[in-house]
């Protein structure tokens, strides 16, 4: 019987990966789960699974170092939201990606592949060297909005805001959460698209309406279409002296 390990940072997204392998590959044995990058390569060197399902974006440790650490000949798929990781792992030889979120046939069609004879081990070194020369910016978030999990279009994004533990995300007409600290999304936005005006608030710059000085001379910054007025922070206040 062939075993798995699945490997996501996000229970409900796990979850589901499990569900649908169950479904489309009732002989597939998941022996382990991981919800984080280190708990991931504990378990592939523990228990050898033959395949393993990893997401690349995790805690700790990314899906890619997690491949590449491991003393395992376990073959390797990414089940991801970032595509031009995928991409990378790709070109390395990795067995397979899946992008986020996972329709049924591409899952499908992966499973297909795995049982096929077993295809040449992938070059993880060439895949990190890749990634560190091509650093790729965020198409999709990864958000919660009540008790589902779903995928956000980057470019419907208005702004960021920290909210105590979480990053509040706003678009024209929701507003999501996600757990990753603006200070790490900032780095894998966009260039050119998002600037930081605040500790706590990243904005759309196509969103930006106009910024006034208020009587103490601070700068306020209007969005188009809507009622929220922020207050750029001096520390961010340069960036704006030719609107």
């Amino acid at each position: 019987m062939p075993t798995a390990l699945i490997a996501d940072d996000e229970p409900l997204l796990l979850d589901e990966l499990a569900s649908q392998l169950a479904m489309l590959w009732p002989e597939l044995d998941i022996i382990a789960r991981a919800k984080n990058g280190a708990e991931a390569l504990a378990a592939l060197n523990r228990e050898q699974p033959d395949f393993a399902f990893l997401d690349i974006r995790m805690p700790g440790l990314t899906g890619l170092e997690v491949a590449k650490s491991t003393a395992s000949r376990t073959r390797i798929v990414f089940v991801t939201a970032y595509d031009a990781y995928a991409l990378a792992a790709f070109d390395a030889s990795a067995v397979d990606y899946v992008l986020k979120p996972v329709e049924t046939s591409r899952l499908a069609a992966c499973i297909a592949r795995l049982q096929r004879a077993n295809g040449p081990q992938p070059d993880w070194q060439q895949a990190l060297s890749t990634v560190n020369a091509r650093p790729a910016s965020l198409e999709w978030l990864t958000v919660g909005l009540a008790d589902t999990t779903r995928l956000v279009a980057v470019g419907e994004v208005i702004y960021f805001e920290a909210k105590d533990k979480y990053t509040e995300v706003v678009t024209t007409h929701e507003r999501h959460l996600m757990r990753t600290p603006l200070k790490v999304l900032l780095a894998q936005l966009p260039a050119g698209r998002f600037s930081q005006i605040h500790r706590s608030v990243i904005v759309s710059l196509p969103a930006v309406d106009r910024i006034e000085k208020d009587l103490l001379g601070r700068q306020r910054l209007y969005l188009r279409g809507r009622e929220e007025v922020f207050t750029i922070s001096r520390s961010f206040a340069g960036q704006f002296k030719q609107m």
